[in-house]
């Protein structure tokens, strides 16, 4: 995993305005390519255009506190006006100067330049569900695209996001995992995903004023091979304003089909995020048909690290197993997964079975219902807790990646009748 301290080179002296310095560090990009994953199968998964790509514009949630007040001396501010401007993008959702009435109007236009470039613009939305679910398609400043899952519940708001543009983990059944991995997303770049999909829930966007509640790194991308940037928005989203969103970590889920060492490094931060694995199969020869990252770390070493992630946490781990019809929906399969999970003890994960929303073109289809309902049964009669996961967003591009995917399709066949 790519190391979370910044280059040297950003404590260096040097002449010329310290944004533009800024702007222009030469950091190494983190290319989610864990310590002995530089050559054979791992390495094989990960684009080779990945890194490649410009940087993102440094934003205000890309700083760290004295490199804010740093800028704002440049500028002529005084160092509240730094703590303004957290009131306005954490505690309101605002990014939009002209509304900052508690700023001066000579600095608003500085501030909105040097400190809240646009990164994301949202480009389609797709609603389904009788409107409690909206997917919202964004491009990015280098014309990337992403995709996040707005999801209204009885109880909760729940956001799904991405972390990177594409994936690089290469399951074949997984829309994002065709589409290859362009690059990782900035921290600000994951954190507009949260505050514009916040302003909208507060303003009603689902019929009345409500708050979103749960995060979810569900999206497009692998989380741990974007470490750093994750991590850094995780501490964001879960501070208290002016530092961060105020949505209690206990309620934001850090997704992985299994990178162990990011799990091990997770465990280290002692943020209490609820752990979920992303596992499709009980045993090995499958899992490595599956999800290509198995031919790295195996069932046995992920579920390690995950029952790890249990024990210092005293969080119960989600393990995430898309049900494919006739591929891994079985009464084996079903039984073989008990005794891994059984085998650690009782009560440390929560299997979530998943009927796969399938994407267009591709052989991986939904399990029966009755099967859907058999492998249920036997987890549950094997004393496993486990919940068949709603599916959202059935009536519409609802995979993650499908959105995305059907729109550079849409582009590359306008492309070529021109």
């Amino acid at each position: 995993m790519a190391r979370d301290n910044q280059t040297t080179q950003d404590n260096q002296t040097t002449q010329g305005n310290p944004i533009t310095q800024r702007r222009g560090r030469n950091e190494e990009p983190e290319t989610g390519i864990t310590e002995g994953g530089r050559a054979g199968r791992f390495r094989d998964v990960l684009s080779p255009d990945h890194a490649r790509r410009g940087k993102p514009p440094v934003h205000f949630a890309d700083m760290e506190e004295g490199e804010r007040i740093d800028a704002a001396k440049s500028l002529g501010m005084p160092k509240f006006r730094v703590n303004q401007l957290a009131q306005h993008y954490y505690a309101h959702f605002e990014t939009d100067v002209e509304n900052f009435t508690d700023f001066p109007s000579a600095l608003r236009q500085t501030a909105k330049d040097e400190y809240f470039p646009d990164l994301i613009d949202e480009e389609l939305v797709q609603t389904a569900d009788h409107g409690t679910t909206r997917k919202t398609l964004w491009k990015l400043f280098d014309g990337s695209r992403i995709e996040s899952v707005l999801m209204q519940y009885p109880t909760r708001i729940t956001l799904c996001i991405s972390s990177q543009v594409g994936c690089g983990m290469g399951c074949p059944f997984c829309a994002t995992g065709k589409l290859g991995l362009t690059r990782n997303l900035s921290c600000a770049e994951i954190l507009e995903q949260v505050r514009i999909s916040a302003a909208q829930a507060q303003q009603g966007v689902f019929g009345e004023p409500g708050r979103l509640s749960n995060v979810v790194f569900m999206g497009m991308g692998e989380p741990m091979g974007n470490y750093r940037s994750v991590l850094h928005s995780i501490r964001q989203i879960s501070s208290e304003a002016p530092s961060g969103f105020g949505i209690s970590a206990r309620n934001i889920t850090v997704s992985t089909v299994g990178v162990v060492p990011g799990i091990r490094k997770l465990t280290q931060e002692h943020i209490p995020v609820r752990l979920a694995v992303s596992l499709h199969a009980p045993n090995d020869e499958l899992r490595d048909k599956l999800v290509p990252m198995n031919k790295r770390f195996n069932i046995k070493q992920v579920l390690d690290a995950a029952h790890d992630y249990y024990l210092a946490s005293h969080r119960r781990v989600s393990i995430e197993y898309a049900l494919m019809k006739d591929i891994n929906d079985q009464p084996e399969h079903a039984r073989e997964l008990a005794r891994r999970l059984n085998h650690y003890g009782d009560d440390w994960v929560h299997v979530n079975p998943i009927p796969l929303n399938p994407i267009e073109g591709s052989p991986w289809t939904a399990s029966r219902p009755e099967d859907e309902e058999a492998f249920l049964d036997i987890l549950h009669r094997a004393g496993i807790a486990a919940t068949l996961r709603d599916t959202r967003g059935s009536d519409i591009d609802g995979a993650c990646g499908q959105l995305a995917a059907r729109h550079v399709a849409d582009q590359m066949m306008g492309a070529a009748k021109r």
